[in-house]
C-alpha cells in the first residue's frame, strides 16, 4: 500500500467539509499512509474551525493557506508539500465511498496510468422540486454533453480528462503543475496537457463519489457563467483550444445563433425569425426530454428552468469570455 496524499482546494465550505473528511475517514485506506491537505483559500465562515477541529483529532488532517484565493495555486501549493507517491486532487463539495482511494490508487498503477478517476454522481443536499430538477438536469447528456464521467460507463476506457483524479506523483514533475493563470478548468487544462503530451489517464467505472450541486437557479447560473466565461480564457492564456472539447462551445453556439439572426432582423425582419426558430426548436427539445425525466421529485417547470439555465449562462459566459479576450488584447494583457 503507497503513500497518498489527498489535496482539496477550500473556500467557505462549511456546508460541506465536514461531511467530506467524515466520508475520508471511513475509507479502508490505512491512516498512517495517508495524509490530507486543506488548502484554505482565507475562508471567512466556519471552514478552518472546522478544519482545525478534525487535526486535532487526525494528526494526518493539516490545513494549509492560499492567500492568493484561486483554486490551481491552492493544488500547486498541496502538491509542493506532498509526501505520497500518489496525489488525489478532490473537492470539498463531494463526499467518497469506502473504496475510493484504495482502488484508484491500485488502478493507477496496474493500468500504468498517468491518472485515473472514478464516476461522478451528482446529488443535492437539501431535496426540493427545484434541486431534484437541478440534479436530474446536470446527470443529463442533453444538459452536460459527452462528459461520460458524470453519465457513467460499465468497463474502464481510456479519456481525455476525469473529475477528481488521482495522479503519479512524478506527473506534475514531467507536465508541470497546475496553471495559476486559470480561475476556472485548470484541472481539464492539465489533463490535455498529459494527453497531448502522450500519457494516459483512465476512467473507473466500479468507483463512483457524489458530488452536490447548486440547489438553485441562481447559484447554478453564476456557476456556469464562470465555466462559460474561463472556456475562452483558457483557450486564451494557453494559446490552443487543444485543452477543451466541442461540447465545450455548444452552449456559445446556441446563443450566438438567437443573437445574430435577431440583430440581423434589424436590417431585415426576415432574420428576426430564424432567432424565434431556433429558440422554439430548442424549447421544443428541452420540453420533450423534460418529460421523460419527470416524476414526483422533481416537476416539468423546475426541469425546463434548470435546461434554460444552464445552457443560456454557460453560453452567455462564453460571449463574456469573448468580450473580456477583445479587452485583454486591446490593453496588451496576455
Amino acid at each position: 500500500m503507497r503513500n497518498i496524499s489527498i489535496i482539496i482546494p477550500v473556500y467557505n465550505e462549511e456546508r460541506y467539509i465536514e461531511a467530506c473528511l467524515d466520508s475520508i475517514l471511513q475509507s479502508n485506506y490505512a491512516r498512517d499512509k495517508m495524509e490530507v491537505l486543506l488548502v484554505d483559500g482565507m475562508s471567512s465562515d466556519r471552514t478552518k474551525q472546522i478544519i482545525m477541529a478534525f487535526q486535532a483529532k487526525y494528526p494526518f488532517i493539516k490545513h494549509l493557506e492560499n492567500k492568493k484565493q484561486i483554486a490551481p495555486v491552492a493544488m500547486n501549493i498541496g502538491i509542493q508539500h506532498a509526501v505520497g507517491d500518489c496525489i488525489f486532487i478532490i473537492s470539498a463539495h463531494a463526499s467518497y465511498p469506502i473504496n475510493y482511494f484504495k482502488v484508484l490508487s491500485e488502478q493507477l498503477y496496474r493500468l500504468n496510468a498517468d491518472c485515473v478517476g472514478g464516476v461522478l454522481y451528482t446529488d443535492i443536499k437539501n431535496k426540493n422540486k427545484k434541486s431534484s430538477a437541478i440534479k436530474q438536469v446536470l446527470s443529463s447528456k442533453v444538459g452536460v454533453g459527452n462528459a461520460i464521467f458524470r453519465t457513467g460507463i460499465d468497463k474502464v476506457i481510456e479519456v481525455d480528462t476525469v473529475a477528481f483524479g488521482c495522479y503519479k506523483k512524478e506527473v506534475f514533475e514531467k507536465y508541470g503543475y497546475y496553471d495559476e493563470r486559470l480561475v476556472r478548468n485548470q484541472d481539464i487544462e492539465l489533463n490535455k496537457r498529459i494527453i497531448n503530451g502522450g500519457g494516459k489517464i483512465y476512467l473507473v467505472p466500479d468507483v463512483k463519489c457524489t458530488y452536490y450541486a447548486r440547489e438553485n437557479f441562481r447559484d447554478l447560473a453564476k456557476n456556469n457563467f464562470a465555466n462559460g466565461k474561463w472556456n475562452i480564457l483558457t483557450a486564451y492564456y494557453t494559446g490552443t483550444l487543444r485543452s477543451l472539447s466541442l461540447r465545450h462551445f455548444v452552449p456559445l453556439g446556441f446563443v450566438l445563433s438567437l443573437i445574430v439572426p435577431f440583430l440581423l432582423g434589424v436590417w431585415d425582419g426576415r432574420f428576426a425569425y430564424l432567432s424565434l426558430f431556433v429558440a422554439l426548436s430548442y424549447l421544443l427539445l428541452v420540453i420533450i426530454v423534460s418529460l421523460k425525466l419527470k416524476n414526483s421529485e422533481n416537476g416539468l417547470f423546475y426541469l425546463v428552468g434548470g435546461f434554460v439555465t444552464l445552457h443560456l449562462a454557460y453560453g452567455i459566459g462564453s460571449l463574456a469570455g469573448i468580450f473580456a479576450v477583445i479587452r485583454n488584447y486591446i490593453k496588451g494583457d496576455r
